[in-house]
């Protein structure tokens, strides 16, 4: 670290930083403060969308109890072909949306099938949305989550080092500063009493 050089150009690029240091940290501490409402937002959003699929599970098994039996083939019967995509900015942190998604129903055949696998293929359908939804919002709270750390970290900086270390560094060219003055005028003064001492002799 750079000594500190006590001298009024130092003590003003000092009182420069701290002016700086102090008008960035409230702008900064409301950055986190936003950060932090979206990310409980982005928090509580996931517990919906989890607690969506628990009750969704439960009125599966409800409503289409056959599906326990396992006789009927249904593995590939729903599969995800695409998720479309977007992004949006929130304070400054570029989130994940989920624009679309597309589920391809595999034919089948009426008849060969009983009347329930059409239910299921509906129950499937919003299963595999509601997973794709849970892992965008899983995403959108990581980085949140992330986001809210590395501003409260800038914060920290200000508000705990660089604020108090300007503080004491102003106080510190000051108080020498006003030293060094004070001792001039004494030194001026004995000097003053010397040469009037020896005018007189």
């Amino acid at each position: 670290m750079a000594r500190l050089q006590l001298s009024k150009a130092s003590l003003a690029r000092e009182v420069g930083n701290l002016r700086t240091y102090r008008r960035f940290l409230p702008s900064l501490d409301l950055k986190r403060q936003q950060l932090t409402a979206e990310r409980t937002r982005a928090a509580r959003a996931l517990a919906d969308l989890r607690d969506e699929i628990e009750s969704f599970k439960r009125d599966v098994g409800d409503k289409v109890p056959m599906l326990a039996s396992g006789d009927i083939e249904l593995g590939e019967l729903v599969t995800l072909r695409e998720v479309v995509m977007g992004a949006e900015n929130v304070v400054g942190t570029r989130l994940p949306t989920l624009e679309r998604v597309d589920v391809q129903v595999k034919p089948y055949a009426l008849l060969a099938r009983p009347h329930w696998v059409d239910a299921v293929v509906v129950l499937l359908h919003r299963m595999l949305e509601l997973r794709v939804e849970v892992q965008v919002a899983e995403r959108r709270l990581t980085l949140l989550q992330t986001a809210v750390d590395t501003i409260t970290q800038r914060v920290n900086l200000f508000d705990k080092v660089l604020i108090p270390n300007a503080e004491a560094n102003v106080r510190r060219i000051r108080i020498y500063l006003s030293d060094a003055e004070m001792s001039a005028v004494v030194r001026s003064k004995i000097a003053k009493k010397k040469r009037a001492a020896m005018g007189a002799t």
